[in-house]
């Protein structure tokens, strides 16, 4: 199985890894603050957005050829009404211009860490959608994750991010609106 490095420890950091070692990945974490190797083939951010120019900083070197995937969703948590990034774009092709050496893919951000962690959104199992252009980097993912017990969906090319943001965006105001419990979400039936 793949290697993955996960930076951040804490519910979604932990929910990923856990999916992914129950399939049978080998996971290490890099938590805040903490000095760590990056020795995964894929890289993920579980971490909060205006965290991921701080990681390009001070380990872009070691996040060159990697897979690397962003799981953030660009929201103002002052206001809670908008993204913050260029209508059009998405944190996750901003990542990508910060890492020409790296290969970003977009996933997790339409996932609540407690539907990962139960691998479940109401009856239904919990799915993963998955955006990117390196269709071998997506593969490996899907593969881990679906090893793992949840779902998981190519959702297309990274210009796909920003409906995957949008998405993520509406599902975390329903939710802090309490409109949806945080062990809900948007389930795909297949």
């Amino acid at each position: 199985m793949a290697r993955f490095t996960i930076f951040g420890t804490g519910n979604m950091g932990s929910a990923i890894g856990s999916v992914l070692t129950d399939g049978g990945s080998t996971v290490t974490h890099v938590s805040h603050g903490g000095r760590g190797t990056v020795d995964g083939d894929v890289v993920i951010l579980a971490v909060p957005y205006h965290a991921l120019s701080e990681i390009v900083a001070e380990y872009g070197d070691q996040l060159r050829g990697k897979v690397v995937v962003d799981i953030t969703n660009p929201l103002n948590f002052e206001t809670f009404d908008s993204l913050v990034v260029p209508v059009g774009s998405s944190a996750a092709a901003e990542l990508a211009a910060k890492l020409p050496d790296s290969s970003v893919l977009k996933a997790f951000n339409t996932n609540f860490a407690g539907t990962l962690a139960s691998k479940k959104v109401g009856n239904e199992t919990t799915t993963v959608l998955v955006a990117g252009d390196d269709d071998a980097g997506k593969q490996v993912l899907v593969t881990a994750l679906e090893a793992g017990g949840v779902s998981a969906i190519d959702a297309g090319s990274l210009a796909r991010a920003h409906e995957l943001e949008a998405m993520g965006f509406l599902q975390l105001t329903l939710a802090a609106g309490e409109k949806l419990p945080w062990t809900g979400g948007i389930a795909i039936a297949r």
